[in-house]
């Protein structure tokens, strides 16, 4: 049996756009001579659709959708991902569904079971859990298919009740298939095709990988789906963060009998679907174990080599092209085509404004220099050589004249206090204002400029620096941004050799560097690190040989500071554990702080 796989970038609630783009899919394996082709989970409508799967009318064209795709399921199967509904009147109405279509039929309609419920998902929200589990016949062939979760309830610790192929194995397929969406983050990509590979290990049966790629706001997905022989070899993966489609034929060989595999086989405990729900997730760990892995854990537990381990060149390379595609699909999702952002001469605009040109083109991209009393003369001349090394246009707008009419305003009020924080954040707000403004006379959307560590701790002004309708670098500490910017450079040098090396400053009174107000970035990056990705409390961060005080002091501020993000911009996912819809933190909470 041929089976195509189909990777592809959908757009959220697009039916007609992602419509095409499985009709144009169909078409491409018949001329392949596929016997079934596959796309990925919830593909006619996109994924995560969130709070649209509550409007009817959203289903109503899901179903709409599907059955457009019916008719080219003529002599082709086709397996794609949508909304179904549940007949049963307890429990959720949808299911989210694997269809299989084939002679212009409907021939069978697979639920997913384990409907992930942790950090960016929530399934569970939406979805009743599959009721049973069936191999399906097609073409003379049993297929095992499962979607995305479904096949990563393994290990000692698992998060489900139910492990949907320890059930299916017993009716003796030929085959697995997964459909799936699994995000991108620089920790999982390798711990997906690990999760893959147990499988077929443990099963012993062909597995075909579909995922999605392309970006939906804040959570990009890479694409990267393999197809495993029985044996575990890797016999095809597709390209990561782009498009791609493939034509695979396994030679299937009998599958050893059942009661073969049944000594290596260790099977969940199952329930019934009225008892199904949800353990608590696991905090860190994904299902796998390897060599390469083991190593990974290592270097995170190691305070030592934590920042070695996130600024690894393979890591940083696979971080810029996930926010390449972030930036580019969020443009031309939503409409937009050009981009303005505030240049100051210092690493985190630089980085932002070289990928934003990447991205877009240079052309779409513009810079604006907004100098200050405290701005430094090689801030402004290196904005400039940036601009000029990426060929995007730039002005320079001078801010003190609108500065100084704010605190001559303001006078009366402040009578004769000392300058301090108000007078510095009211430098990044007219600097927010202007930019602003060129944005909504000209047609740009403007990229924040914030990193992570930065966010972590509040060292930015609201209405100022953390202004914006797309953060690229929110979830990038500063140690990996440098390293985003020597990577960027390897061709040739673009950013400015001077912005490398100069102390980060906000510049905003006379002298100020970024460290007067935080610890050095290499001691910061490793201790939100251990905090925000793997979640490690207090002692075991002092543990690890970190100055108590300095950890609490860290932890305190992240912990007051989430009303800051709470108002902040998307953020591009990149790491294990983002801010934004993944992170879910109480503001008035009291927890170390």
């Amino acid at each position: 049996m041929k089976i195509a796989i189909a990777q592809q970038n959908y757009h959220v609630g697009n039916f007609e756009d992602n419509t095409r783009k499985i009709l144009i899919g169909i078409d491409q394996a018949k001329a392949a001579g596929a016997d079934l082709v596959i796309f990925s989970e919830l593909s006619v409508c996109g994924y995560p659709p969130r709070d649209f799967l509550e409007f009817d009318d959203f289903i109503a064209q899901s179903y709409a959708a599907i059955d457009r795709i019916r008719e080219h399921a003529d002599t082709i199967g086709v397996i794609v991902g949508g909304p179904a509904r549940n007949p049963v009147r307890e429990g959720k109405d949808l299911f989210n569904a694997a269809w299989l279509l084939y002679e212009k039929e409907i021939k069978n309609v697979t639920h997913k079971t384990c409907l992930p419920n942790y950090d960016v998902f929530d399934e569970y929200r939406y979805f009743e859990p599959g009721y049973e589990r069936k191999v399906i016949l097609f073409k003379g062939k049993k297929i095992a298919l499962t979607i995305c979760e479904d096949i990563w309830n393994l290990g000692d610790n698992p998060l489900y009740r139910i492990c949907p192929m320890d059930e299916l194995i017993r009716q003796h397929p030929d085959l697995m298939i997964n459909i799936s969406a699994s995000p991108f983050d620089y920790d999982h990509d390798a711990d997906r095709k690990e999760v893959v590979r147990q499988n077929v290990l443990k099963y012993h049966l062909p597995l075909y990988y579909c995922n999605a790629v392309g970006s939906q706001t804040e959570i990009v997905f890479d694409g990267g789906s393999v197809v495993y022989d029985a044996a575990g070899n890797l016999v095809k993966e597709l390209n990561y963060f782009e498009e791609d489609f493939a034509v695979v034929e396994l030679p299937h060989p009998v599958p050893p009998l059942f009661e073969e595999l049944l000594p290596g086989l260790s099977f969940a405990t199952s329930y019934s679907s009225e008892e199904s729900q949800h353990a608590a997730p696991h905090p860190i760990a994904q299902p796998g174990s390897t060599f390469d892995k083991d190593m990974r854990v290592s270097k995170q537990n190691d305070p030592d080599q934590v920042l070695q381990y996130l600024t690894d060149d393979r890591n940083i390379h696979q971080i810029r092209r996930a926010l390449l595609l972030g930036i580019k699909d969020y443009f031309s999702k939503m409409g937009f085509t050009k981009a303005i952002i505030a240049s100051s001469g210092g690493i985190d605009s630089a980085v932002t404004l070289a990928l934003a040109c990447e991205a877009l083109g240079p052309d779409n991209v513009r810079a604006v220099l907004l100098p200050s009393t405290y701005s430094s003369a090689h801030s402004v001349s290196d904005a400039e050589q940036l601009s000029r090394n990426l060929g995007n246009p730039y002005d320079i707008i001078p801010i003190r004249e609108v500065y100084d009419a704010l605190i001559h305003t303001l006078q009366p009020v402040f009578k004769d206090l000392p300058f301090g924080l108000a007078e510095e954040n009211l430098q990044s707000r007219t600097r927010g204002n202007i930019v602003m403004g060129l944005a909504n006379k000209f047609g740009y959307i403007m990229l924040n400029t914030s990193n992570k560590s930065e966010l972590s701790t509040g060292y930015g002004t609201l209405y100022g620096d953390m202004a914006g309708g797309l953060s690229v670098l929110g979830d990038v500490y500063k140690g990996q941004v440098y390293a985003l910017a020597r990577d960027i450079n390897k061709e040739s040098e673009l950013i400015p050799a001077n912005i490398l090396v100069k102390a980060p400053s906000a510049e905003l009174r006379p002298g100020q560097k970024d460290s007067d107000s935080l610890p050095e970035y290499d001691i910061l990056d490793k201790v939100l690190y251990q905090y925000i990705e793997r979640r490690q409390g207090p002692k075991a961060i002092v543990a690890m040989g970190i100055d108590e005080a300095l950890v609490r002091r860290i932890l305190r501020l992240v912990n007051t500071s989430e009303y800051k993000r709470n108002q902040f911009c998307p953020i591009i996912r990149v790491s294990s554990k983002a801010f934004g819809v993944g992170r879910r933190m109480p503001i008035v909470g009291k927890y170390l702080s």
